[in-house]
């Protein structure tokens, strides 16, 4: 009797959700990002801003407001409420935590809010997640390093912010890789908190600790500073090392022929979730619903990958771009809709 009062419940929830939006002239989208440390998550709201413009391009007004800065969790679940109090339609939330935001989520969606969240994937049944797999990101980048390797050597790992759920997928992701590889040696993992100049000390740190490391995993946002690291030591030659894709080490990747590969993490991924977003307050309805994932509510995005077999494009394609710029990809109106029935 109670999964049948719960389905009967997400069943009001979500014809109220449609039943709102469907008569929306606006559709009003609350973006929250708890963290602005890089410039990837500037690029992130930019690009969903410019997503909501191509929406008005079409005839749909779409308004965007923004809550970017630097919060800890029950800050960010302020942001949420904020949303919520200002009657949004819909929320896209860049997450502090996998787990804190599901009693503010259910909130949301007894309010009719349609959740979203992006980058970092939440238990929450009331919100679905959309974008990459941040554990098959990392997955596909061990994998270039331990096959690069022979299979066997030293390797080091330099993570992002412990905690945060994007950095333990992650991590998870490539301590099983490298456990498939009885030749490959994890001799440490540090913190760097996705840090360009903590990457680089990091290394530093590492390189003087173990002179025979062969491998370095590291994270977007670090592996410049970690590069910088092995440049200064004289050791471009001997060490391979994931890379970034941002379009400075892109230039220095292609200067200084690095032994490199990039999963691509997209900023992109917001505009996409706010494409998947106004489609569904349009009343529309996935042709695969999202349900996968560790929490069952994911619709996962392509990670594209960056090696020497397609660095050349990747370079042609941030031409003109400022340094910070990284490369990027996501569903464009078009692609969105393709997903909808």
């Amino acid at each position: 009797m109670l999964r049948l009062t719960r389905l009967a419940l997400l069943s009001v929830a979500v014809l109220a959700i449609s039943a709102v939006s469907a008569g929306a002239d606006t559709f009003k989208i609350g973006l929250s990002n708890g963290w602005v440390g890089s410039e990837w998550r500037t690029q992130m709201i930019e690009e969903a801003q410019a997503a909501a413009a191509a929406w008005k391009a079409k005839g749909q007004n779409v308004e965007v407001v923004v809550q970017s800065a630097n919060v800890d969790v029950p800050g960010q679940i302020a942001q949420v409420r904020n949303f919520i109090n200002e009657g949004v339609n819909a929320i896209i939330i860049n997450p502090n935590s996998p787990t804190a935001f599901d009693p503010v989520f259910a909130q949301a969606k007894e309010a009719g809010i349609l959740v979203i969240a992006t980058d970092a994937e939440v238990s929450s049944p009331d919100a679905i997640y959309v974008g990459i797999d941040q554990k098959a990101w990392a997955e596909a980048s061990a994998k270039w390093l331990a096959e690069t390797l022979g299979g066997k050597g030293n390797v080091v790992a330099i993570d992002g912010v412990a905690g945060h759920p994007a950095n333990e997928m992650r991590v998870a992701g490539y301590r099983e890789i490298f456990s498939q590889y009885p030749g490959i040696k994890i001799l440490n993992e540090v913190n760097a908190n996705w840090d360009q100049a903590q990457g680089q000390q990091a290394m530093q740190n590492l390189l003087a600790t173990y002179p025979d490391i062969n491998g370095v995993w590291v994270q977007d946002g670090m592996a410049a500073g970690a590069w910088k690291s092995i440049m200064d030591a004289g050791k471009t030659g001997t060490i391979a090392a994931t890379g970034e894709i941002r379009k400075d080490f892109i230039d220095l990747w292609n200067k200084e022929k690095l032994n490199s590969g990039a999963s691509v993490n997209p900023p992109g991924v917001m505009a996409s979730a706010l494409n998947i977003a106004v489609l569904m307050l349009m009343g529309k309805e996935l042709k695969q619903p999202a349900t996968a994932g560790q929490y069952k509510n994911a619709l996962y995005l392509p990670i594209p990958f960056i090696d020497s077999k397609n660095l050349a494009q990747v370079t042609s394609a941030l031409e003109g771009k400022p340094g910070y710029y990284s490369y990027t990809s996501q569903l464009s109106i078009e692609d969105a809709e393709a997903l909808f029935k």
